[in-house]
């Protein structure tokens, strides 16, 4: 049985959440409150020397680090992972973008409102992260004007990883209204098989 260390609230943790859920794989959660410097303890950084989560401990001795790279070993000989090369690389670049441009801006904000409660000294990088945050996603809508899923018309780990911080966008101070498509993508995904909501 695969086990967990996360917290349900992080984006980056509910992606493997949900997978887990989706593929109807068996695991074990264990809580980490960063908030408490819980993923800086001397036990969790034998799992994780970064101090980051979420982590995947496949086996005794054997654990994974990186949300994205959880969710490529997950998904691989699923149909969650295309098996054609070029389709298998589009999704590995929707989810570096998830990554390198939208996590650090969408992600970011939320944290700033939702987990530091909007302190006035973040005031000015907050909307930074803001208007970062919607370059990505009219990048994101733009994308989805002509397909309802991010690669080969089919759910996969892509839209896993787009949607984790997207769906709680609203939770760090965007305005979802204006983005017509990516608010028809976010209802899509909620109707896939064993969906499961982030604080279940």
């Amino acid at each position: 049985m695969y086990r967990v260390s996360g917290d349900v609230y992080s984006g980056n943790c509910f992606k493997v959440k949900l997978l887990l859920q989706q593929l109807g794989l068996s695991y074990e959660w264990a809580h980490i409150d960063i908030l408490k410097k819980e993923s800086r303890t001397p036990a969790f950084l034998t799992l994780n020397p970064k101090g980051k989560i979420p982590v995947l401990e496949i086996a005794a001795g054997t654990v994974l680090t990186e949300s994205n790279a959880i969710l490529h070993y997950l998904a691989e000989g699923s149909t969650f992972l295309p098996i054609d090369r070029l389709e298998h690389a589009q999704v590995l670049s929707w989810m570096f973008f998830e990554q390198y441009d939208h996590q650090p801006s969408v992600a970011s904000a939320r944290f700033i409102v939702r987990y530091l409660d909007r302190p006035p000294e973040h005031e000015q990088a907050l909307q930074r992260k803001i208007s970062d945050g919607y370059d990505a996603l009219a990048i994101m809508e733009h994308h989805l004007q002509s397909r309802t899923f991010f690669v080969a018309e089919r759910y996969s780990i892509a839209d896993i990883a787009l949607y984790a911080y997207t769906h709680v966008a609203h939770e760090g101070g965007f305005d979802l209204t204006r983005f017509v498509k990516i608010r028809e993508w976010l209802a899509r995904i909620r109707t896939q098989e064993s969906y499961v909501d982030m604080d279940a």
